[in-house]
């Protein structure tokens, strides 16, 4: 399995070869703005206690605030969602909306997760990145 950043920054490669883009441009693109891993306290419904891991990337917010929701599923990581904040950049210029990129993401299996654990999760991940 491929790593989603590495594909990424080669279509990003790509690309900028095409448009005539320097090194500079081109590490600045390539580079998330901000990130941030959290961890996430969540008491269970039965009453345990279980820490889970929340992710966010800011990749670029120079056409205006980030765009980009929150994805549950075991297999996220930063790396994932450096690439999706990426992509989500890249999707917001093409079509001309005032946004920039960004991507959030707990690991977690949501299907493992009463409807009241995941808006606990939801919740504090929220709460835990708003500085951000």
């Amino acid at each position: 399995m491929t790593n989603p950043i590495v594909d990424a920054q080669a279509q990003l490669a790509d690309a900028a070869k095409i448009l005539g883009l320097d090194d500079g441009m081109l590490a600045m693109l390539a580079a998330p703005r901000r990130e941030v891993t959290v961890a996430i306290p969540l008491r269970r419904d039965n009453g345990n206690i279980e820490v889970v891991t929340g992710y966010r990337v800011q990749h670029n917010f120079s056409r205006g605030p980030g765009k980009g929701g929150v994805r549950f599923s075991q297999h996220v990581d930063m790396d994932e969602m450096r690439a999706l904040g990426m992509w989500m950049t890249w999707k917001c210029a093409l079509v001309d909306v005032p946004y920039g990129g960004a991507k959030g993401g707990v690991a977690i299996d949501p299907r493992d997760y009463s409807d009241a654990e995941l808006e606990r999760i939801t919740r504090r991940y929220t709460a835990e990145i708003v500085p951000f």
